[in-house]
């Protein structure tokens, strides 16, 4: 189930045309359906699974360093949500969804997560406690418009502190990230030197 990258531009067509190959990619395997979740699905699944994980990703990292329009943030104030980017690892839940009701939940899932086709749908190897499996996890492509490159603390700052979204804001949405990480037993450094970051600049409590 190797996914390709394709050239469509971004927005509602190239979102379509990602839920289409993905749907397909999916039923040819004709299991479950398994999904990486390495962010706000974490904290924040909003759909029933069968079974939850421990699993690590080899070759992809998380990072805060995605532009978001839409969920945690606006065209006039961008925000950040996480992102899953070549090289190094990252350490997350996989969710098994029966496959009776794994439409039921991509559809929305779809919706939530590219509603502009920003991300590069994979099927990456996640090792579990229950052996190595292929899970669904969203990507970004350095070459994407929306990919940030590294950010300045003034820049983080200055995000943390204005951009707002249809989910909220760009810090709660690292915060929360955080403690829900932290319940797992995974700390993120990068992702904790930021909260005490806004911590520190008084943005937030200790934390």
């Amino acid at each position: 189930m190797a996914s390709q990258a394709i050239h469509i531009p971004h927005g509602p067509a190239r979102s379509a045309h990602l839920l289409q190959r993905t749907m397909a990619e999916w039923r040819d395997g004709g299991d479950d359906l398994l999904l990486f979740a390495y962010g706000s699905l974490i904290w924040r699944p909003d759909f029933q699974y069968a079974e939850a994980l421990p699993a690590r990703v080899l070759g992809f990292h998380r990072v805060l360093r995605m532009r978001s329009r839409v969920n945690r943030g606006s065209p006039q104030e961008p925000g950040l949500v996480l992102a899953l980017i070549s090289g190094g690892s990252c350490r997350g839940l996989v969710y098994r969804i029966p496959r009776e009701t794994g439409e039921q939940v991509l559809l929305p899932l779809w919706e939530r997560e590219m509603p502009n086709g920003v991300y590069e749908p994979r099927w990456l190897n996640c090792d579990t406690p229950s052996g190595r499996l292929r899970a669904l996890a969203f990507t970004l492509s350095r070459q994407s418009p929306n990919w940030t490159g590294s950010l300045h603390e003034p820049e983080l700052l200055h995000i943390f502190r204005h951009a707002r979204g249809r989910y909220g804001t760009t810090l709660d949405y690292l915060l929360r990230t955080v403690q829900g990480l932290r319940e797992h037993g995974i700390r993120d450094k990068e992702l904790e030197r930021q909260a005490h970051l806004a911590a520190q600049h008084g943005l937030c409590g200790p934390f």
